[in-house]
């Protein structure tokens, strides 16, 4: 006999199972907003390296900003939403990020390429920028969770507010790690940008009714825009001069090579980091002649049986080094894509040298192999890494070296005045872990240069008719009587700070040489910014 009761079998709880647990739109828009915001936040930090580095004070700017623009669209929006949530006014806030994020596909780089000569004090610098491309479309998205939170309260139960910031905070979450993980190895910043903004246009569209034409037409003009802006981004962007043989955005910085008459160069985040001749073996870059500097050190250049570089770019003096001396070479570079442009590109064969794709501390850590010399010239743009520059880590780098071992570091800074403060730091530094340091400038201006800093575990010192005596005995493949010339045996470093992993103030230190245009010297005497 067949049972009168309705069916309350478990198939038919299914569909209300799964429409429980699927986000709605508004739910979804929540989500979507912490992607967005967040990603911009990453973004924003690749953006402005070029042009104001990494520094914690960029960082800092962007933290500072980002957090006040969301609180201050939370700040408006809640005190609106009550009165005047509505599905069209959130999708109005994607729209009008849509419109933010045009200007900033299309303006962004001409932008920044102006904001350097703002007049403000290094460590402020970065503020105005931030604030006028990022500030309001994050004021904008702030206003999407109060909203949300109001329109969600009004159509179901429960609690509505902590159920939006849960799905804000998870979209952050996976928009700070795709943004890191997935986004900026694969793709450039503008097209990361254009993106997040075909993302909010289509979360605008999906908030909206088709009845809402004054929403659809706004929409529909943004998506254009921002497709146009796209398209012609590539063209206002200024170049770093010469034909563009390869260009990427690695996981660390964005990488150009450019050809330049018979000139090759390495440009890292637009600073040029290594050239080559394509038809000659001759250095480019001056300051590269001086990290040879060693071989004149040493007891005997013919007992240099190993040699380690932090910092590879263009590899031109490993490369130098494997040719002019029978000693295996060891090469620490941080970018894995740096390596593998040096071999397409600079010609460089790993059967001559130990390449090593890590951090040069890290691996100095882990190494138990000890070299004759050390050569330091590990730079993002005009920066060194701070952690390279402490007196732990010189001790490390000692640790590592023979009983005769030297050590020469490659500092871009001045070598009088204000500007010199970084220079100052690191020889007070290096001379206070090793017991003799001698200072080489690559120039006899004052401004920001290449400075090659030679330190040595050997006690006595060496005077400057010592190293020239040593310069035309031996063969080192060089001839380094002008850069002796360079000689300074002793520095002033009057009130400059002892670096060390509790105190390293490294940007504030290299914030007061902002204002001086850094290009290495070139040996031909051309400009090496092209």
């Amino acid at each position: 006999m067949a049972s009168s009761r309705p069916d309350t079998g478990a198939s038919s709880l299914v569909p209300a199972r799964v429409a429980a647990l699927a986000p709605t739109r508004i739910e979804t828009a929540v989500f979507v907003s912490g992607v967005v915001s967040m990603g911009l936040e990453i973004v924003a930090g690749r953006q402005l390296a070029p042009a104001f580095g990494n520094s914690v004070y960029t960082w800092g700017s962007i933290i500072g900003v980002f957090l006040a623009a969301l609180a201050l669209g939370y700040w408006i929006a809640g005190r609106r939403a009550a009165a005047r949530a509505s599905r069209n006014a959130l999708a109005l806030a994607f729209v009008g990020t849509g419109a933010f994020v045009v200007l900033l596909v299309g303006g962004g780089e001409l932008f920044l390429s102006g904001a350097e000569d703002i007049p403000l004090p290094a460590r402020f610098a970065p503020l105005v920028p931030v604030t006028v491309l990022f500030g309001p479309p994050t004021v904008l998205l702030g206003f999407v969770s109060p909203y949300a939170a109001e329109l969600v309260e009004a159509e179901s139960t429960g609690d509505a507010s902590g159920q939006v910031y849960a799905l804000g905070t998870a979209g952050s979450i996976v928009g700070a790690f795709g943004t890191t993980f997935l986004l900026i190895p694969e793709f450039g910043v503008v097209a990361i940008e254009f993106g997040f903004g075909l993302l909010v246009v289509a979360m605008a569209l999906g908030l909206t009714k088709p009845s809402a034409k004054t929403t659809w037409v706004s929409t529909a003009l943004v998506a254009i825009s921002l497709v146009v802006a796209f398209t012609v981004a590539g063209g206002l962007v200024p170049g770093v001069g010469g034909d563009v043989v390869y260009e990427t955005q690695t996981q660390y910085q964005q990488l150009q090579v450019v050809d330049q008459g018979d000139t090759r160069t390495l440009y890292l985040d637009d600073t040029p980091h290594s050239a080559m001749y394509l038809d000659s073996e001759r250095y480019v870059f001056e300051y590269s002649r001086y990290l040879h500097l060693p071989m004149l050190a040493v007891d005997d250049p013919e007992e240099v049986d190993r040699v380690l570089f932090i910092g590879g770019g263009g590899f031109s003096s490993p490369k130098r080094y494997a040719d002019e001396y029978n000693a295996t070479i060891d090469v620490v570079e941080l970018d894995p894509e740096v390596i593998r442009v040096a071999k397409q590109y600079f010609g460089v064969e790993e059967s001559e040298m130990n390449i090593h794709a890590m951090d040069g501390r890290a691996f100095l850590e882990e190494t138990n192999r000890t070299y004759d010399v050390v050569v330091l010239d590990a730079y993002r743009a005009d920066r060194v890494p701070y952690h390279l520059t402490t007196t732990e880590f010189m001790r490390q780098v000692s640790d590592r070296m023979d009983e005769d071992g030297v050590v020469v570091a490659n500092v871009i800074s001045g070598r009088d005045g204000p500007e010199s403060a970084f220079y100052r730091a690191q020889y007070r530094t290096m001379d206070f872990v090793f017991p003799q340091t001698y200072s080489f400038p690559t120039d006899d201006r004052s401004g920001v240069q290449n400075i090659e800093l030679v330190a040595t575990k050997n006690r006595e010192q060496l005077s400057q008719a010592e190293f020239r005596e040593r310069n035309r005995e031996r063969a080192i493949g060089l001839n380094l009587s002008d850069e002796l010339d360079q000689y300074r045996g002793d520095v002033d470093t009057g009130d400059a700070p002892l670096l060390t992993d509790d105190y390293a103030p490294v940007d504030s230190l290299l914030a007061r040489q902002v204002d001086q245009q850094y290009a290495p010297d070139r040996t031909d005497n051309a400009s090496a910014a092209g």
